[in-house]
């Protein structure tokens, strides 16, 4: 078994459950909605959203309108095969 082909960037208890979460629908998620389902602060959660950024797994967009403004992220086509891969690793893994 070689956990060294998992990507350690996605592997990552949060970042993980963040990857997951933008790879289920095809519309992005308002930020509030991620910190909501994914029971983490603010401060935890923009870390993690930081990183896959950083990275190019995902992009972020601040929307403007009536009250405050929503910031919505959703993955990237990069993100996406990143992803992908991963759960196709674990597969093997998982087959073995």
């Amino acid at each position: 078994m070689d956990l060294s082909k998992l990507d350690k960037l996605i592997h990552e208890k949060a970042r993980l459950g963040i990857m997951s979460l933008l790879a289920s629908r095809a519309e992005r998620w308002a930020f509030q909605d991620l910190k909501s389902e994914l029971k983490m602060s603010d401060g935890n959660l923009i870390t993690h959203l930081r990183t896959l950024e950083k990275a190019s797994f995902l992009v972020s967009e601040k929307v403007e309108g009536v009250g405050r403004p929503q910031t919505f992220y959703e993955l990237t086509e990069e993100g996406r095969s990143a992803f992908t891969s991963y759960i196709a690793e674990l597969e093997k893994i998982l087959r073995r």
